[in-house]
C-alpha cells in the first residue's frame, strides 16, 4: 500500500484576508474612494481579472498561466518586483564610499493629528528631516551631502508609528567641486540632530496649525492654547533620532534598499491563520520592547483592516525622496562631479541588480515549468483580463 503526500498548503495572502474581512469592516467604518481603489487592486492581484501571460512547456506540453500583478505600492505581493525596478534606476548614483543609516521618529502624541492631516504633516516631516541634515552637513562638513529618505508609518502591530529612514552619503561635495570625506564610523552627533529636528518640526507645526483639521476626539485642539499645550508636552521629551551601523559600501546599500525601500506594513509571510468562523486573523510580529522576540497577535478582521488602512498613503504622495546632491534637479551632473572628485569611473552599463517585471513576458530559458520542474517554458501569448472572473468586494456604489 502506498501513501501519497498531502497537497501543499497555499500560503495565506492579504488579498484573501480582504475578501473575507472587507464586508465586515465596511459595515462599521466609512472607507474613502482612494482606499477602495487600493483595496480593489490588492484583491484582484494575480487573478485572471488582470490578465496575464500564457506559456507552454516544450517537454511536458502543459500550459502555464502567469497572472499579472496589480503593481500597487501597498500590495505586499508586488513590492519585490517594484523594488527591483526602482533599484535598477538608482544604481548609477551609488558611490564607492560608506553610507550612513539614520532614523527620525515623531512622538506618538502627534498621532491623532497626523491621522486627520496626513499629506501636510507627512510633507512637514520630510521637509524637517531634509532641512536638518542639510544644515548639519553645511555646519560640520562645509559640504552638501546626498541622501535618500523613505517614509514608514507603521509599527510591527500595524499601529501608527511615523518615522523616516535616511541613507546618507559618508561625505559631500564642496562648492569648489572637491569631495569632503568623513570617518567611516561617524557622521553627525545624534543628540544634536534630535534637538534641531524637534525645533524645526515644532515651528513648522505651529505655522501649519491654522490650516489643519481637527475632528472628533481632537476637536478641542482647534483652540490655540490646547494645541500649544499638546505641542509643548511633546517637545519636553527627547525625540528619537537613531543612527544604525554604517554600510560598508555600495553593495551593502543595494542589499538594504532592495528589501527596505518598498516595504509595506505587513508582508504575506507574517500572516499565520485566517479563522473564517471567528472572523479573526493571526499574524506574527517582533516585540522590540522584549529584545525583538517573535510573537503572534490575533485581531478581529475589522480591527485588522482598520489598522492596515492607517498606512494607505494619500493620493499621489511620494514616500521615497532624494535630497542634497542626489535631488532630481541635476542629479546626474552632481553624481558625475562626485565621481570625478573621488577619482572613480562610472558604473558599467549593465545593471548589477536583476530586475523582475510583470509588464513584459519573460523569454529566458531559465523560466521553470511548475508541472515538470524543467526550464522549458515558451511564451505563447498575452491573455487579456477576464471580465467577471473575479469580483472584489467593493462598497463604493
Amino acid at each position: 500500500m502506498s501513501f501519497s503526500s498531502p497537497p501543499p498548503v497555499e500560503p495565506l495572502t492579504l488579498a484573501q484576508v480582504l475578501r473575507v474581512g472587507l464586508p465586515i469592516h465596511a459595515s462599521k467604518h466609512p472607507v474613502p474612494p482612494h482606499h477602495w481603489k487600493t483595496l480593489r487592486a490588492i484583491q484582484a492581484c494575480r487573478t485572471p481579472a488582470l490578465g496575464g501571460h500564457l506559456y507552454r512547456c516544450d517537454l511536458c506540453a502543459r500550459d502555464h498561466f502567469a497572472p499579472h500583478s496589480c503593481r500597487n505600492r501597498h500590495c505586499p505581493t508586488c513590492q519585490g518586483a517594484n523594488g527591483a525596478d526602482w533599484l535598477a534606476k538608482q544604481e548609477e548614483a551609488l558611490l564607492p564610499i560608506p553610507y550612513f543609516h539614520l532614523v527620525f521618529t515623531l512622538p506618538h502624541e502627534f498621532n491623532p493629528i497626523i491621522r486627520q492631516n496626513r499629506a501636510p504633516l507627512y510633507k512637514l516631516l520630510f521637509d524637517t528631516v531634509s532641512a536638518t541634515l542639510l544644515e548639519f552637513a553645511q555646519t560640520h562638513l562645509r559640504a552638501r551631502v546626498g541622501f535618500t529618505t523613505v517614509l514608514h508609518t507603521w509599527s510591527q502591530t500595524l499601529l501608527d508609528h511615523y518615522h523616516v529612514h535616511c541613507i546618507v552619503t559618508g561625505g559631500g561635495l564642496r562648492d569648489d567641486g572637491s569631495w569632503r570625506a568623513v570617518k567611516p564610523y561617524w557622521l553627525f552627533p545624534v543628540r544634536a540632530l534630535s534637538v534641531v529636528f524637534r525645533g524645526k518640526f515644532r515651528d513648522g507645526l505651529y505655522a501649519l496649525m491654522p490650516k489643519l483639521e481637527f475632528h472628533g476626539d481632537i476637536e478641542a485642539l482647534r483652540e490655540p492654547r490646547s494645541f500649544q499645550r499638546l505641542v509643548r508636552g511633546a517637545c519636553r521629551k527627547k525625540w528619537t533620532v537613531y543612527a544604525k551601523r554604517p554600510f560598508a559600501g555600495p553593495k551593502q546599500v543595494l542589499a538594504y534598499l532592495a528589501r527596505y525601500t518598498h516595504r509595506v506594513g505587513l508582508t504575506n509571510r507574517r500572516l499565520l491563520h485566517l479563522d473564517h468562523e471567528q472572523k479573526t486573523i493571526t499574524f506574527a510580529y517582533k516585540d522590540y520592547a522584549d529584545h525583538a522576540t517573535k510573537k503572534s497577535m490575533t485581531l478581529d478582521l475589522s480591527e485588522f483592516l482598520r489598522r492596515f488602512r492607517l498606512h494607505i498613503l494619500p493620493q499621489r504622495f511620494v514616500k521615497i525622496r532624494h535630497y542634497g546632491f542626489l535631488s532630481n534637479r541635476n542629479r546626474q551632473g552632481h553624481v558625475a562631479m562626485a565621481r570625478a572628485a573621488l577619482g572613480t569611473a562610472p558604473p558599467p552599463g549593465e545593471s548589477m541588480t536583476p530586475v523582475e517585471t510583470t509588464s513584459a513576458p519573460p523569454t529566458s530559458p531559465s523560466v521553470m515549468c511548475p508541472h515538470c520542474r524543467q526550464t522549458a517554458l515558451r511564451f505563447i501569448r498575452v491573455v487579456p483580463p477576464v471580465r467577471g472572473s473575479f469580483q472584489p468586494f467593493d462598497d463604493t456604489s
